[in-house]
């Protein structure tokens, strides 16, 4: 799922926000460390909360703008070593959190760490027990060299067990009559938290928020590197989902997929489908497709 696991890192959180076995999101990161364990440590950092952990407005210095293929990326330095979190929260301030959204992939990691110390247990075998395992969904949870669980790319999802988590969303954190999610949890994430790059896309708790059709109304969306989607058209009730390795030709941009799916909705009105319900269970009968890490 490459960074889609963000978006389902974010849905682990909540679920355990809502079983009590997690803080609020106010709740400072620093909290999490020693202090004298962490370098370039001052007032900012001690400021940065999950929250902002979840809405990529860290303020960490991070460069994830080039491409994976060089040594000067965040990420790729952060996976050459052998503690990712240490690399990540050891990072110098650049902004006063919560001003600026800036990518990282590090930031995400980091909430690995803090879901462990919170709750006592990895977020991968905590998730199989009260996300997967009730939603009927089978998972792979790539590891770190420290043993944590990648929360910022290591999760295997079938196609069809990705769109459940689009579906778990429409309906407000439902699944099969169980509250998994509180509702104001699910309206909380895909609320407009920060802007992207100064730009139409807004971003929430691990989802970005594209603007689409003629109202542009957002979209909810998970998003990984090679071709992999999660879109949600909450007006159409619609559920999107995308899997492959698009590397080696030109991506499939949210903007053409984002573009297709509202023509869909557009041409084949909610009504004559059932509001479009009759796509989110085609898409969930649907086959899984094969999934890779990026090197």
């Amino acid at each position: 799922m490459q960074s889609i696991t963000k978006t389902v890192t974010g849905i682990v959180i909540g679920v355990a926000i809502a079983r009590g076995d997690f803080p609020p999101v106010t709740t400072p990161m620093m909290r999490f460390f020693d202090e004298a364990k962490v370098q370039n440590v001052d007032v900012r950092k001690r400021r940065v909360t999950i929250q902002h952990l979840l809405t990529m407005t860290a303020g960490m210095e991070w460069n994830e703008n080039l491409p994976y293929t060089d040594p000067k990326n965040s990420a790729d330095v952060m996976e050459a070593s052998h503690d990712w979190v240490q690399y990540a929260v050891d990072q110098p301030m650049a902004q006063e959190p919560g001003t600026l959204f800036n990518y990282s992939s590090g930031s995400s990691q980091i909430l690995s760490h803090i879901f462990k110390k919170a709750t006592g247990r990895d977020i991968s075998d905590y998730a199989a027990e009260h996300v997967f395992r009730p939603m009927g969904i089978t998972h792979y949870w790539k590891r770190t060299p420290t043993g944590l669980s990648d929360t910022e790319g290591g999760l295997y999802l079938r196609a069809h067990d990705l769109a459940k988590f689009g579906l778990l969303f429409l309906k407000g954190g439902k699944w099969e009559g169980n509250q998994l999610l509180r509702a104001d949890w699910v309206a909380e994430s895909v609320a407009p938290h920060t802007t992207v790059d100064q730009g139409p896309v807004k971003y929430g708790y691990k989802w970005w928020l594209p603007p689409y059709g003629p109202d542009n109304a957002l979209a909810w969306a998970g998003s990984g590197f090679g071709g992999q989607r999660l879109i949600v058209l909450p007006k159409e009730e619609m559920i999107v989902v995308a899997t492959g390795w698009t590397t080696l030709v030109p991506s499939i941009g949210m903007r053409a997929v984002l573009g297709s799916a509202s023509a869909a909705a557009t041409k084949f009105s909610c009504a004559a489908v059932r509001r479009c319900s009759a796509v989110a269970q085609w898409v969930l009968s649907g086959a899984g497709g094969q999934n890779r890490r990026r090197p």
